[in-house]
């Protein structure tokens, strides 16, 4: 045991040693090492910081309080719950009956004896330095205890008076106002002086103010109120501490009175699943990953993470073959004073261990200190505090262990390489000549066939990602393994080359021990390049095949909903000052009941429209039931298929407008400038228009008499409750003539009625906003500006400019050539190392007989450019095997979708799934040609003209 450790002690003495004599080159395989080894640590580091506590997360939502109480909004019927208060259902099932509906009085369900403060928000748009700005107000006593930790204090104070409030950080840079400044809201004439800044931990980029309860909210909705407009739904929670805090008991004993409670002790020790009724309803459950899904994530992390290390050991064994080859008369000298091959092997073996410990202190220490720093800027690109720096000892540990693994693995194969040359070959200086492992080659087939068949299974047969990730990650290991023999295939084509580069590739086939792990870490970054570029190329195409337009080319839209459409004058004015507008069309949408209603509002006065669909232009699949049961379920598949094709079934229904803005029915009031911006070329539309007929671009609407009918419904609320117990929904009905314009695209625009038309029927329309032609297309600076004001407007802009379809890959695909290139480079640079090492004494010959200086620079360069290119090529053949393995999934699984929403009858709407498979040839290109011409280029500049004098060797 004492001469087993006193070999390894003095193996890594002398490991040590050469590893400081060879800075650069330790420095080298230590950087590859490391960074990775760094950059996991400091993921860890962020993840678990960024993990808080069961205490500290309550710290931020409750501050001190025992529970927080909210009404459930069920009109106070007996409640469900999960632990977290994350989600509640009433108790009784309500199938075939609406959800009850209402508010309750929460106050009620207070326990004796508690403290009670109320926390209440809303929203408002606030004056800022810029213009408006719709921000969150939140009335909460911040300053009280029992609120400690909710929001953290930066600077001032919290509010003590009604006409004071606190602001986020955030706010304060957005607004550009500061501690000392007055705000109002918008409309309401008192103003707000600006006593402190604060920040909430959990959402440091959060637009709130702070004033005390009462002091904000219920003035302003007053103020709103008294304009016509709504103030729209705020949230009122209560903090609450009472004696003894909240059991599960206890909450469950709430929940009967339609109160959810977020409790801390029930957080602290939270119960059991088989105790909380809710998870025991049908179709609830915990939701937790399956075993089969962890399993599966666990496989594809530990196949990166090991694919990750095979690449840096490729990358850094030649590196340990180059110190072992220039320290051979070292390791000479060692078998001549009585060492044997283990010692041999040991003195390689801790160079690597040397290596990987350092990596891993340096990378540790490194992640550590980098962490620490950076925390500040980390909280902010993730938008909360952490809680304690939290270091976790055993998984830094393990990351470590990585990297003294990688170290070792890496040196592997030049310590077997180095121990079997003899000592008088070594002393020498003398290469033997090794015939190179026919075993490998035979493996690395079997591996290639096996691992192509189960991505080809994967593929065709199966729907799963993982069979087809697996066999593509055996089929490019089985190519590594491969790739010494691949190399002498290439030493064939040597006959039709020039001198340099014919001694370059003659000199890497029979040194194939160096060139085939350069050649190899070259094939493995190049595959995954070349893979995720191709399925990246393919995902680009499949989507710009898929666009659709939501404007003619070049056109802009603006639409706004809110406030009765009040800001679309400014808005309007700033698309026409700032962009390049040609033609203008504005749009109207009709309100039923107050001008002022938000769309969908339930609020007292606010109702809506419809566009009555006749029955026999109803699909058959998507009637309506008495009975509420599914209409499709009368037909056979057959029958569900073909119904599938009847146009009834395939028009869309419109009303989906550009920039995300909806209309019910697609109805829009407007002029016949709108058919021309949206480029309707259909004779009759402007007639029609003109004539007071709806122009419609859909068939179903139109009943047999060629007229549309609309009804106005009253009230909201009513109609939705009406709809939930499957009674009809009353409202008066008005019926237009129609004219229908068919094969042209509208935009989601599904009928068009102009505005005297719409005023003469007794319909009240609010403006939408408008649609723009331009002259060309918008530019980067023009749209920045455009921004900029409508930030200062304070309105919600549903802003279109329709540019086709914009690729977002580029750049992807620009990074993962840099990335390829990097790794080549790195890679062919250190075979070249290695071969120049190798080369030494022919390099002397050559200068010997005469030959010029640039011999060396030459060869040097075309060693480089050897090794790439072998690699690139290899990698490019390699890669596309299961980018195209993963796309035949895909389009097994789009297609199976697409037959099974026929089988049910509601995939006629939809194209057949396309799914091309497209090469990028761009990318293969850069990668075939100018990265192994950069990598000789490189190696030739920075390799010297002249060799070093050397003494005269003894015969």
């Amino acid at each position: 045991m004492n001469k087993w450790l006193h070999s390894w002690r003095a193996a890594i003495r002398i490991a040590r040693r050469d590893a400081w004599r060879s800075k650069g080159r330790s420095f080298l395989v230590l950087a590859m090492i490391a960074l990775p080894i760094l950059g996991v640590s400091a993921a860890d580091l962020t993840l678990r910081s960024s993990e808080l506590s069961v205490e500290e997360g309550l710290s931020r939502e409750i501050g001190a309080a025992d529970a927080r109480f909210s009404d459930a909004h069920v009109s106070g019927v007996p409640i469900y719950q999960d632990p977290d208060a994350n989600t509640s259902v009433p108790v009784k099932d309500y199938k075939d009956e609406p959800w009850p509906s209402g508010p309750t009085d929460v106050t009620k369900t207070f326990p004796a004896g508690s403290t009670v403060i109320t926390d209440s928000s809303g929203s408002a748009k606030l004056t800022t330095a810029h213009g408006l700005l719709l921000t969150e107000v939140r009335e909460l006593k911040a300053d009280d205890p029992i609120a400690r930790g909710i929001m953290a204090l930066k600077e001032g104070r919290f509010p003590e008076k009604a006409d004071e409030v606190a602001a986020t950080t955030h706010f304060l840079e957005t607004s550009g106002l500061g501690i000392g400044s007055t705000l109002s809201a918008r409309g309401d004439s008192r103003t707000f002086r600006i006593v402190g800044s604060y920040e909430l931990p959990n959402d440091l980029k959060a637009d709130q103010i702070n004033a005390l309860p009462g002091a904000f909210l219920d003035g302003y909705a007053k103020v709103v109120a008294a304009s016509g407009l709504d103030a729209g739904q705020g949230s009122v929670t209560y903090l609450v501490k009472a004696p003894g805090g909240f059991t599960w008991n206890t909450v469950q004993q709430i929940n009967t009175k339609g109160v959810t409670v977020l409790s801390r002790a029930v957080r602290m020790d939270p119960p059991a699943t088989d105790d909380v009724p809710l998870y025991q309803k049908e179709g609830w459950g915990t939701f937790e990953d399956s075993a089969a899904a962890q399993a599966a994530e666990l496989a594809a992390a530990g196949t990166v993470v090991g694919l990750a290390m095979l690449e840096i050991c490729l990358l850094a064994g030649p590196a340990f073959a180059v110190g072992a080859r220039r320290s051979r008369r070292q390791l000479g000298l060692v078998g001549a004073n009585g060492g044997d091959r283990h010692h041999i092997r040991a003195i390689v073996l801790s160079g690597g261990l040397v290596i990987g410990v350092a990596a891993a202190v340096i990378g540790t220490v490194l992640a550590l200190v980098l962490t620490f720093a950076l925390q500040p800027l980390l909280e902010q690109a993730m938008g909360k505090r952490f809680g304690a720096f939290d270091i976790r000892p055993l998984e830094l540990l393990g990351i470590a262990l990585i990297a003294v693994l990688t170290g070792l693995l890496a040196a592997i194969v030049p310590a077997f390489t180095a121990s079997r040359q003899t000592v008088l070959a070594a002393l020498t200086g003398r290469r033997g000549v090794r015939r190179g492992s026919r075993v490998l080659p035979l493996i690395g087939l079997v591996a290639l066939l096996l691992g192509g068949a189960i991505a080809l299974y994967g593929s065709v047969i199966s729907d799963q990602f993982i069979i087809v990730a697996g066999g593509s990650a055996l089929a490019e290991l089985g190519v590594v393994a491969m790739t010494p023999a691949l190399v002498g295939l290439f030493g064939r084509t040597g006959r039709w080359l020039p001198l340099s580069p014919r001694l370059a590739l003659r000199d890497a086939v029979r040194n194939r021990g160096r060139t085939a792990p350069a050649v190899a870490a070259v094939l493995a970054a190049v595959a995954g390049t070349v893979a995720i570029s191709t399925y990246a190329a393919s995902r680009e195409a499949q989507d710009a095949a898929g666009y659709e337009a939501k404007l003619p080319h070049s056109a802009v839209s603006m639409l706004v909903t809110e406030e009765g459409g009040r800001d679309i004058p400014a808005v309007r004015d700033a698309v026409q000052r700032l962009l390049p507008v040609d033609t203008r069309a504005d749009l109207q949408r009709i309100v039923v009941g107050k001008a002022n209603c938000a769309p969908y509002s339930e609020n007292p006065g606010c109702g809506r429209f419809e566009l009555i669909i006749p029955k026999a232009n109803e699909c058959p699949l998507w009637m309506s039931t008495e009975d509420g049961s599914d209409p499709s379920e009368k037909f056979t598949k057959e029958q569900r298929r073909k119904l599938a094709e009847d146009w009834r079934c395939t028009e869309n229904s419109g009303g989906d407008l550009p920039g995300g803005a909806y209309v019910e029915g697609g109805l829009i009031v407007g002029d016949a400038s709108l058919l021309k911006v949206i480029g309707i070329t259909d004779a009759g539309a402007q007639q029609a228009l003109a004539d007071g007929k709806i122009v419609s671009f859909a068939k179903a609407p139109i009943d047999k008499t060629g007229k549309i009918a609309v009804k106005l419904i009253a009230d909201n609320k009513k109609a939705n409750l009406a709809d939930q117990e499957r009674k009809p929904v009353p409202g008066e009905v008005k019926h237009f003539p129609a004219h229908l314009v068919s094969g042209q695209k509208s935009y989601g625009i599904r009928a068009l009625i102009s505005p005297e038309a719409a005023k003469a029927a007794g319909l009240t329309a609010v403006p939408f906003g408008s649609f723009f032609t331009t002259d060309a297309m918008p530019s980067g600076e023009q749209r920045q500006k455009l921004d900029g004001e409508l930030a200062k407007i304070g309105s919600d802009v549903a802003l279109h400019v329709e540019e086709g379809f914009v690729s977002d890959t580029s750049i992807v695909l620009l990074a993962l050539t840099v990335f390829a290139g990097l790794v080549t480079i790195g890679a062919a640079g250190i075979a070249t190392g290695l071969a120049q090492a190798d080369a030494e004494a022919d390099l002397k010959t050559l200068s010997a007989v005469g030959a010029p200086p640039r011999v060396r620079r030459t060869l040097s360069g075309f060693q480089c450019g050897v090794v790439a290119a072998m690699g690139v090529i290899l990698g490019s053949a390699a890669g596309v095997l299961p980018a195209v393995g993963l796309r035949l999934t895909e389009e097994r699984q789009e297609l199976r979708f697409y037959q099974e929403s026929l089988d049910q009858g509601w995939g006629g709407a939809q194209d057949a799934p396309y799914v091309p498979i497209v090469v990028p040839w761009e990318t293969l290109g850069a990668m075939l040609v100018l990265v192994p011409l950069g990598a000789a280029l490189l190696a030739a500049l920075v390799t010297r003209s002249r060799g070093a004098l050397a003494r005269r060797e003894a015969a």
